[in-house]
């Protein structure tokens, strides 16, 4: 019983992909949200084709759809328009991932990627979808990308335009591949988000990262991979690929003091809690 709750599917090749869904579910997997960025908006919908592809009673796969912040200047209105149709299909379960990132120089200007997201925000709240949230703190953003956008920091950005757009939808969200601080993980559980862990909560210098770890109730917390992305210690700098959620779990179990059997239990139940279209299709085994 484990659930991934992003990966990048589509970012592995056709011959890839395979083995990877196998390693899955030889992890104990059973349930992986595909996130449906692409490389751009023209991509969108490949996580879902992928969805469908290789779903299986074992392992559930299913899909988000959304623009990247490093996207925002192409969110017009066709794109838009794609991205609503691809919320009538049920497997799309969120929007995402969406959000603000002032980490690299190149990023759309700060007033394009809140158009985008605040545009983003208003489809997933008119189709009653979560949202998934990318963002990375200004405090980790390269100097050149500091002097671009100044003083704005995208996390306290994004905070309040979920606390002040978001939050009346009464509909929740995650906060992926977590990287803030306690103060801003409790600023999105105050507006009824889950908090989602990767890799990079076992990389050494992320101390902050397990400080705001060892701070979410148990009702509210994720794990995840973001892979092909943030492969955890000790695969730091290979591949990584969803049967590593297995890894970040134990060593977020370890973290806060509770079994693997607890942690993969609690973060499952969470996902279908966030998610209910999940709750049924789960084929659960303990592992």
């Amino acid at each position: 019983m484990l659930v991934d709750s992003h990966a990048h599917l589509d970012m592995y090749s056709a011959e890839e992909l395979p083995d990877v869904l196998a390693n899955a579910r030889a992890a104990g997997m059973n349930a992986i949200l595909s996130i449906g960025i692409g490389h751009g908006p023209a991509e969108m919908h490949k996580a879902l084709y992928l969805a469908k592809e290789h779903n299986t009673p074992e392992l559930n796969l299913f899909a988000s759809a959304g623009i990247h912040p490093d996207e925002a200047a192409n969110a017009d209105d066709a794109t838009l328009d794609k991205l609503r149709a691809l919320l009538d299909d049920p497997l799309v379960i969120a929007v995402g991932e969406i959000g603000l990132d002032y980490y690299h120089v190149e990023n759309p200007p700060i007033e394009v990627q809140k158009r985008a997201f605040r545009a983003q925000m208003k489809i997933a709240a008119a189709a009653k979808r979560p949202i998934i949230i990318h963002c990375r703190t200004s405090e980790l953003a390269i100097p050149a990308a500091k002097e671009k956008f100044g003083p704005a920091d995208a996390a306290d950005d994004l905070l309040t335009m979920l606390e002040t757009e978001w939050a009346p939808t009464g509909l929740p969200g995650i906060l992926h591949c977590f990287s803030g601080t306690v103060e801003h993980a409790r600023r999105a559980l105050a507006i009824g988000f889950y908090i989602s862990f990767a890799g990079n909560v076992t990389y050494p210098a992320a101390q902050g990262i397990r400080d705001a770890c060892v701070t979410i109730p148990e009702d509210r917390i994720l794990v995840e991979t973001d892979s092909p992305f943030l492969a955890p210690i000790p695969l730091r700098g290979q591949r990584n690929e969803p049967a590593h959620t297995a890894i970040t779990a134990k060593f977020v179990a370890e973290l806060r003091g509770v079994s693997e059997e607890t942690l993969r239990m609690k973060t499952t139940e969470n996902f279908e809690r966030l998610f209910p279209s999940t709750h049924w299709r789960g084929h659960h085994t303990t592992a």
